[in-house]
């Protein structure tokens, strides 16, 4: 079964969702991030929760350190954390505090050497975070495209020894209108890394669909935020 990774987006300490990664769609959700945590602990199904510092991703570096560090406390579900980490003092920091893995996206997209030797020094603890407007690659919080397609980027990593890859289709992000499975499973062929999909999730269809591809696990963020969701997943 794909594995299940619920998102909680921060913004000011607050759990909200963007569509689209559109900083101006922000929505507050119902549940705050504490209140988010404490829920999705209960699901066995829940191998992990997916934490982004949207500020941090904004503007190239955390916002939002000891907020999350005080949120990873009181898990004890495995979290990862991105948004703004370029530096290896804040893959440390994360590290240190007890995050199980940290993302990496604009920097390492745009400085592979850099990239190369965060994998080396923390093996399988780093997560590619691999953005695109279907397969061109988006940077910055989303703000920028390159000319750079999701399978160069499978191509170039390769070798590395990132934990894996999560690509986010951000025309799908936001919208519960299902995940882009077609180019997912693409990458899924393309890389020898594990592959997460998110962005568009809704349903326990959606899964079963990403599976089939071959997806390893699943980011679902609005959708977590339902309860219908949930009822389909006990």
């Amino acid at each position: 079964m794909t594995e299940l990774w619920p998102a909680i987006d921060l913004i000011d300490q607050q759990s909200v969702r963007l569509t689209e990664g559109k900083y101006e769609s922000k929505e507050i959700m119902n549940r705050t991030a504490e209140e988010a945590i404490a829920y999705y602990n209960q699901f066995e199904q829940v191998t992990r929760i997916h934490i982004v510092d949207l500020m941090g991703a904004l503007h190239q570096k955390p916002a939002e350190q000891e907020f999350i560090t005080n949120l990873i406390q009181t898990s004890h579900v495995p979290i990862e954390i991105g948004g703004g980490i370029r530096s290896e003092e804040t893959i440390n920091y994360y590290l240190s505090n007890g995050a199980s893995y940290v993302i990496v996206g604009t920097r390492g997209l745009q400085d592979l050497p850099w990239l190369k030797k965060m994998t080396d020094l923390y093996p399988n603890k780093i997560y590619l975070g691999l953005d695109a407007v279907k397969d061109q690659v988006a940077v910055n919080g989303w703000t920028e495209t390159e000319e750079r397609t999701i399978y160069d980027v499978a191509e170039e990593t390769a070798s590395f020894k990132l934990g894996g890859i999560i690509y986010t289709d951000i025309s799908k992000d936001g919208k519960m209108a299902g995940p882009n499975v077609e180019l997912t499973a693409k990458l899924v062929h393309l890389s020898p890394h594990p592959i997460t999909a998110s962005g568009g999730i809704r349903s326990l269809e959606d899964m079963k669909e990403l599976e089939k591809a071959g997806v390893t696990a699943a980011i679902v963020g609005k959708a977590a935020n339902t309860t219908d969701f949930w009822e389909g997943i006990k």
